[in-house]
């Protein structure tokens, strides 16, 4: 229901705000493990990753947010939940991947931090997806959050990483960056227009 109501919020406020439009919604797949990826430039960018979707979308958020009065209960409430800086726990890898398994949909930033933006993408997402048999969906988040300039999230076609099922450390590299070419890739084509 809070996950109802703040969908609600953010999609007029995206709207006022940055002009969010969404392109290929339609990609998401209906039901089932879905990780979505997405490029990392902003603390908006979770948020705006899953508003546009008919799907609630879970995250793994830094643990310190949930110490936060007031902002831990509401982020956990929405489906968030905590991993420790520096490293992802196996508590948090297990309880992703069995959310997965129990066919939710996951918001991941294969960059890991926002710093990195626009470069590598970290093993995690791939593994996560593999391990579970989640259907991976490329995100590019595209515009600089300025008040009334438009931004646009396009949702890419689902990813066939069946080649690197094996979960190799090699396979998860190429895997991973089949992922970051794609979302470079569309936010390259809508970047222009």
């Amino acid at each position: 229901m809070l996950y109802r109501i703040g969908r609600a919020i953010f999609r007029v406020l995206f709207a006022l705000m940055f002009r969010l439009r969404a392109i290929g919604t339609e990609n998401i797949p209906t039901h089932g493990a879905v990780v979505l990826c997405g490029n990392h430039t902003s603390l908006w960018d979770p948020p705006v990753l899953g508003t546009p979707l008919k799907r609630k979308v879970h995250f793994m958020a830094k643990a310190e947010l949930f110490d936060i009065p007031v902002l831990g209960t509401i982020i956990s409430k929405v489906g968030a939940f905590p991993v420790k800086r520096g490293g992802v726990s196996k508590e948090s890898i297990r309880l992703a991947i069995q959310l997965l398994k129990d066919g939710n949909m996951m918001g991941v930033f294969p960059e890991g931090t926002r710093s990195n933006a626009g470069g590598m993408g970290k093993k995690g997402a791939a593994s996560l997806a593999l391990k579970a048999g989640a259907t991976v969906v490329p995100v590019a988040i595209v515009g600089s959050y300025s008040l009334f300039r438009r931004m646009t999230i396009v949702y890419g076609k689902p990813l066939d990483l069946s080649a690197y099922a094996s979960g190799s450390s090699e396979d998860l590299e190429l895997a991973t960056e089949t992922i970051m070419q794609e979302i470079r890739r569309l936010h390259a084509a809508y970047s222009k227009g």
